[in-house]
């Protein structure tokens, strides 16, 4: 289906928001990149970041951590498991590759040049987390010889996952950890700059102190991906960025997201392709979704998706039926899509924050900013407040549902209710659920009916492209399956 032409990010990202035609106006030259300063990147950075979160690898990931229903195309595909390496070339090549990352890089470039530190830190910050989706997806990639075209590097290295996370040296190479790569954007934050972001940050209007919270908050979510396969790292990085004190996201004004336009070519990726593209017939609510949040009388299903007919349009995750017409459907609903398409799309929050905190309260014994209880309760409220709720609600619901809003049992049964009320928050979004069920085997997810796919269970991976494949020889012929686990995936 060509995943939609709009991915040609890195052409059209400029006219992102109303403001972006002004960006444009400032280049004399605007074909040549030597002219091209950090103002006028820094939209694209973090636009392409969000894009490339929220297309196609999104309509992958919340079909397959079972938010929404594969109706027809691709989403069909995803919803029994069926991937190849052709469904995301474009995200591979043009949305990260050739999009967000090769424009933090040429932001930095163009930054260094006027001693622009400011541009320099963000950009880092946002390079560091596209590199960590881009491998969260594959696993193995061009890493620390990407972006190098222009030296003569055609044909780049595949790093190992775990050296991208931890740093080291292979094959004569050195690589940069992912936390020294944000620590090094944190403390560009800090030095003078000549140049200051202002409208053209697009996330914070130029903040600094809500990057640097940002950035540390991209350290607590890197660091708890390593739960698992180096728990000792894990807890160092966490405890390093606790003892600073309130350095993190924390508080629903300080979430990174990145808003879209309200006109058609400027959309946030999640509403262009649910309401004026001509796809928006192939997702749906899943009907497990739908009962997952009734059985929690969770009050805040009808603010994630829409009741056309008064009901929820659902199905079952691989379930063959005869569609009711499109226009019945229940979808994604204006809190996640927009009124008309503004988003936005949330990569970084308070309640992702709150989360990350209550399992390393629970994991490590980290309670420097509270107890798993009391970081699991406010995790669950900064969700509901971004949802609309009031306090007087929220109290109401917790009032009312003390077993779901309480951990209780065994250290993994705490775990299951911290990743199971972190999924919920993260409604719209499937990257960082996908992560954590990966990782942790939580929230808990049967297979789809009608499961196929190379045997029947759920992605822990997408494949590499065929256009890869084909065009670099340092991927191998045989790539892993999306059968096979990441690095940081030890117990699949």
């Amino acid at each position: 289906m060509n995943k939609i032409i709009t991915t040609i990010l890195s052409a059209v990202v400029l006219l992102w928001t109303s403001g972006c035609e002004d960006y444009l106006d400032v280049n004399d030259t605007p074909n040549n990149p030597l002219s091209v300063t950090p103002d006028v990147l820094l939209p694209t950075v973090l636009a392409g970041a969000a894009f490339a979160n929220a297309n196609e690898l999104n309509r992958f990931t919340t079909v397959t951590m079972q938010y929404n229903y594969g109706a027809s195309g691709g989403p069909a595909s995803y919803d029994e498991y069926d991937i190849s390496g052709s469904d995301f070339n474009n995200q591979w090549e043009f949305e990260i590759y050739g999009g967000a990352l090769i424009n933090a890089r040429e932001c930095i470039s163009a930054a260094e040049e006027i001693n622009g530190n400011a541009y320099v830190g963000i950009s880092k910050i946002m390079q560091a987390y596209t590199f960590a989706l881009t491998t969260d997806f594959w696993g193995d990639i061009p890493y620390s010889e990407a972006l190098l075209g222009d030296s003569g590097v055609i044909q780049p290295q595949l790093d190992p996952q775990e050296l991208i996370y931890l740093g080291g040296e292979t094959d004569g190479r050195n690589v940069q950890s992912l936390f020294d790569l944000v620590k090094e954007g944190l403390s560009d934050l800090t030095m003078e700059s000549a140049v200051a972001p202002g409208a053209d940050d697009i996330v914070y209007g130029g903040d600094l102190a809500l990057w640097t919270r940002a950035g540390n908050t991209l350290l607590l979510k890197l660091a708890m991906q390593l739960s698992e396969v180096a728990p000792e790292r894990a807890q160092q990085e966490i405890e390093a960025v606790v003892s600073q004190g309130d350095v993190y996201i924390d508080d629903n004004a300080q979430d990174l997201n990145v808003n879209f336009g309200g006109s058609i070519g400027s959309q946030s990726p999640i509403y262009s392709y649910t309401n004026v593209s001509l796809f928006r017939s192939d997702m749906m609510l899943s009907s497990r979704f739908q009962e997952r949040l009734e059985d929690y009388n969770d009050p805040r299903l009808p603010i994630f998706y829409t009741r056309p007919t008064g009901e929820y349009v659902s199905f079952e995750n691989g379930a063959t039926v005869t569609l009711p017409a499109s226009n019945t459907f229940s979808q994604f609903n204006s809190y996640i899509t927009g009124a008309n398409g503004e988003g936005p799309v949330r990569l970084l929050t308070n309640f992702q924050t709150k989360f990350i905190l209550a399992e390393a309260a629970l994991r490590f014994g980290i309670t420097a900013a509270g107890t798993a209880q009391e970081l699991y309760q406010e995790g669950i409220r900064a969700s509901m407040e971004l949802t609309g709720f009031t306090a007087e609600e929220i109290d109401a619901y917790f009032l009312a549902n003390p077993t779901i809003v309480t951990l209780s049992g065994s250290a993994d049964e705490q775990l299951a209710q911290i990743i199971e009320q972190k999924y919920i928050a993260f409604t719209g979004y499937g990257y960082e659920p996908w992560n954590d069920f990966r990782r942790t085997g939580y929230p808990d997810l049967p297979v789809a009916l009608n499961a196929s796919g190379i045997d029947g269970t759920i992605p822990l991976r997408v494949v590499y492209t065929s256009q890869t494949i084909a065009n670099n020889a340092n991927v191998p012929n045989n790539p892993p399956r999306s059968n096979v686990p990441v690095w940081w995936d030890v117990n699949n």
